[in-house]
Formats: structure tokens, C-alpha cells, sequence
């Protein structure tokens, strides 16, 4: 697989004030679903360092197909219900990797991460 097929996705959400560790535990709770799915890479919960109720998801998969595949399974569908309920926006970007360089202490943290 080149890093050009891979696909990425970046979900920004406002989540109501007061249940940002509701959001968090859902998210653990239906999450898994999605890393079992054919294509799924990985996905990452990320709180911002500006905003307590700002979260990000990011998400990659191995190409946009696997990723419209995932958007249509009836499970995924109810667990965005769940995840809905929690936020009072949300957006998405999508794209395509054109390039990767990884960093030179990427190596050595991943070593130390075990």
C-alpha cells in the first residue's frame, strides 16, 4: 500500500459543557467497533489544549472506500447517535496522503512506547 491511498478523516466536535468525560468514555465504548472494520488504520482521540470541550478525532483508513463502507454499517450508525447526543457541533475534513515523513524520534518513541 503507498501512503497515497491512504485516506484520513478529522472530526471537530464542541461537546456540551459538563460532559466532556461522558464524550470520552462513550467514544472508548464504540470506538473499537470501528478499529475492527476492514481498511480501518487506526484512530485517535484528541482533547484540545484551548478548549476542554473541543475534541478532534482523527482517523485513517486504508482508502476512501473502506471509509464510505464503515459510514453505512447499521452499528456505526447508532453509536453516531450516542456520540450526537453528547455535542453541540461538529465538522469534518477528508483527504488523501500525498506524503509521510516521519519524524527522527519516532523510531525511539515507538521503541520506548513498547
Amino acid at each position: 500500500m503507498s501512503a497515497s491511498s491512504t485516506f484520513r478523516i478529522v472530526l471537530t466536535q464542541q461537546i456540551i459543557p459538563g460532559r466532556e468525560r461522558e464524550f470520552e468514555e462513550t467514544w472508548l465504548q464504540v470506538a473499537p467497533d470501528a478499529a475492527k472494520q476492514p481498511g480501518n488504520l487506526g484512530a485517535w482521540l484528541v482533547r484540545s489544549t484551548d478548549d476542554p470541550s473541543t475534541y478532534y478525532i482523527f482517523g485513517e483508513w486504508a482508502n476512501e472506500q473502506a471509509y464510505q463502507e464503515f459510514q453505512r454499517n447499521p452499528e456505526h450508525l447508532e453509536h453516531r447517535k450516542r456520540l450526537h447526543a453528547l455535542r453541540t457541533s461538529f465538522s469534518a475534513a477528508t483527504g488523501t496522503v500525498v506524503a509521510h515523513l516521519p519524524g527522527v524520534g519516532a523510531r525511539a518513541y515507538a521503541e520506548q512506547a513498547g
